[in-house]
């Protein structure tokens, strides 16, 4: 999934979705898009994507924002589609997981799909899967920060809580090597903006990120080894002519 926000041209925004094969595109709300013409205007370009979108609430701090700004989401695009966000500290960008849940709840009352951005708290997760959501979006670090994945240990943890459960690492992802790391320990999909938004060069970091994706699904599904705090021979000493192996 890749984000539309801080390209540095339409153009290239169009050519970075377009190289990283993305099948779904984040889009933010604003109050003022459904009137203002440079609005209409960013809509009919993220139309030539030819990707779904996937509409944000980001910004909103009150479970009333987010509900609202869902509703707007749903009127412009025509999509029961929403990302959730409701955020806690303007410092961090931190969930705020009590108003989450509870516009999670109100929101797929309503027949939407829910993709609620949290936290890797395993509890929190539950309380979303009960409110609805079929789909969790933990942070890998904060937004915008480049970190990758801060606690590999909680997130594994969560993917093995909910083994069912499609899970997308959604922000603090910096580099192609995050992607692929969050893929192998079994995630289904990453979010990205600022990462490929900023770079040098956008397109290529999107055909990166695109190929890091590719390499991390397919080392998971290949099945890595698992880590050890000794060595292991890759070839057996028993039977080698100097071997003291008994």
């Amino acid at each position: 999934m890749l984000g539309t926000a801080g390209y540095p041209s339409p153009q290239t925004l169009l050519d970075a979705i377009d190289a990283s094969g993305t099948g779904v595109i984040t889009v933010s709300v604003r109050r003022e898009s459904s009137i203002a013409d440079s609005g209409q205007a960013f809509h009919r370009l993220i139309g030539r994507a030819g990707a779904r979108l996937l509409p944000n609430t980001a910004g909103c701090c009150t479970v009333k924002e987010a509900v609202n700004t869902a509703m707007m989401a749903r009127e412009l695009f025509g999509t029961p589609w929403i990302k959730l966000e409701v955020i806690a500290d303007h410092h961090t960008l931190q969930p705020d997981v009590f108003a989450l849940v509870e516009a999670a709840g109100i929101l797929c009352a309503d027949g939407f799909e829910v993709f609620p951005y949290t936290t890797d708290d395993p509890v929190v997760a539950g309380r979303l899967l009960d409110a609805g959501c079929r789909v969790l979006m933990p942070w890998g670090a904060p937004i915008g920060s480049g970190r990758g994945l801060n606690d590999p240990y909680a997130l594994g943890a969560l993917r093995a809580a909910f083994p069912e459960v499609p899970m997308i690492i959604d922000a603090g992802l910096g580099r192609p090597s995050h992607a692929c790391e969050a893929l192998q320990m079994g995630m289904d999909a990453v979010l990205l903006n600022t990462a490929v938004a900023r770079a040098g060069d956008p397109v290529r970091m999107a055909e990166a990120f695109a190929q890091a994706v590719l390499a991390g699904r397919g080392a998971y599904r290949a099945g890595p080894i698992l880590s050890r705090d000794l060595a292991t021979p890759s070839s057996p000493l028993e039977g080698t002519p100097f071997s003291s192996v008994s």
